[in-house]
């Protein structure tokens, strides 16, 4: 056809006011572009290319991880009223006198971003913790630097994390989120880290080893000499969680910090200084590893008014230091009883505001009590916790209320007024 077109172009061209002619050309041109077409689109390679791609629903642009994720789950998702016993906060409340914790927003300039390294609050925690600001990161609780720890050092679907079950929750998601595999060693039976079993699990994929001391659920402290072996066997990173360090007899892993450079500490001012609903954490660690932690956070991951109270709360520490003996002197006394309680199987040992409870029927006294509105924490599906209640150490009056709800639950059970759960 191309050949015709030109023919008739050459012959037609000259007697330009035949309009004869000029409709013949025109017409012979458009059959020609017509037909050229037409075969291209029929062309096999042609047809695969146009051809119609399917719309993605919006479950299909979802990472597969995150739509197999079963998201952490929290005490208040349970049950969040009544005599709260479960989450191991401080039940004594702050531990910042009422006088300062009356804020006057004006004077915070809330209109303004906050100090995006909150250098004031940090000088505040270097001196608590006996280290150099430059060696502490902020954050929204620690678990913003258990994510931020596992997202620099752990290359996704490349890297792994170990972590010593039973054990905090959040180290599981933040992986799994991040993509990167999860290794685990059973703690032994008595809670202890079984060093050896640790040592056997690692291999060239480890990154990040996460330890809980004292660790939750089981409120056991690791010695300082053990994570001392472990760092010196192993050239990963080492994530020592101390949520619970205030109440435990035996000196922080930040004691440690100028002699093991791959170590990082990470607390919280959720607990012994009564803060949870602030959400303001901190890790400390090596200068290097702060300074990526830093690259990697949100600009300005703090707010004002969680870190001014957290700096009111470093200004006098005295009703700090008087609710954790208060706690602990109640923790002791309140193992005691449950220890001559005829229907408790174990009162496991405690280094924290908190301890296992080993009962008969632990599932079904969970509930009930619950129900009635004093709620304690279920375990019993943790490795070495069968039929476990984890108990929050409350007030003087909440711990006599307890003692006195779990009794009646369990003559209720044994006189048959209660059906038993699984």
């Amino acid at each position: 056809y191309n050949q015709t077109t030109t023919h008739q172009l050459s012959e037609t061209s000259m007697p330009k006011d035949n309009d004869k002619n000029l409709l013949h050309l025109t017409i012979a041109a458009l059959s020609s572009v017509i037909i050229s077409v037409t075969l291209l689109l029929l062309h096999p390679k042609t047809k695969k290319k146009f051809k119609t791609v399917k719309k993605r629903t919006l479950t299909e642009l979802v990472r597969p991880n995150i739509l197999s994720l079963a998201p952490y789950r929290c005490a208040r998702d349970d049950f969040d009223k009544g005599m709260l016993l479960d989450a191991n906060e401080n039940t004594l409340g702050p531990a910042i006198s009422d006088s300062l914790l009356n804020l006057d927003a004006s004077l915070l300039e809330l209109n303004r971003y906050p100090d995006p390294y909150q250098l004031k609050l940090k000088g505040h925690l270097a001196k608590f913790r006996n280290v150099k600001e430059e060696q502490i990161f902020v954050g929204v609780g620690s678990d913003e630097a258990i994510d931020l720890l596992i997202r620099i050092f752990c290359v996704p679907d490349r890297d792994s994390i170990l972590i010593t079950p039973p054990t905090y929750g959040m180290y599981k998601i933040c992986a799994k989120t991040n993509g990167v595999a999860i290794q685990t060693s059973i703690l032994n039976p008595d809670f202890s880290l079984n060093l050896n079993s640790v040592k056997e699990t690692i291999d060239s994929t480890t990154k990040v080893i996460f330890l809980c001391s004292p660790g939750n659920p089981t409120a056991v402290c690791i010695p300082l000499q053990t994570i001392i072996s472990l760092h010196d066997s192993f050239d990963g990173i080492i994530v020592v969680d101390e949520a619970y360090i205030d109440f435990a007899p035996i000196p922080s892993a930040c004691t440690l910090l100028n002699s093991l450079d791959r170590l990082v500490v990470t607390q919280t001012l959720s607990k012994a200084f009564g803060l949870a609903g602030i959400r303001l954490g901190f890790a400390c660690s090596s200068s290097f590893i702060i300074s990526l932690m830093n690259k990697v956070k949100a600009p300005y991951n703090v707010n004002k008014l969680s870190s001014e109270v957290a700096c009111r709360g470093f200004s006098d520490l005295s009703k700090y230091k008087k609710n954790v003996g208060r706690i602990l002197s109640q923790r002791d006394k309140l193992m005691e009883t449950f220890r001559k309680e005829r229907y408790v199987k174990r009162v496991l040992k405690s280094q924290a505001n908190f301890f296992l409870l080993e009962v008969e029927n632990a599932h079904t006294i969970y509930l009930h009590m619950a129900n009635e509105g004093v709620v304690v924490r279920f375990r019993g599906n943790e490795f070495h916790c069968k039929n476990c209640l984890r108990i929050t150490v409350g007030s003087e009056e909440e711990n006599e209320k307890l003692l006195a709800k779990v009794r009646e639950t369990v003559g209720l059970i044994e006189t048959g007024k209660i059906p038993l759960r699984e």
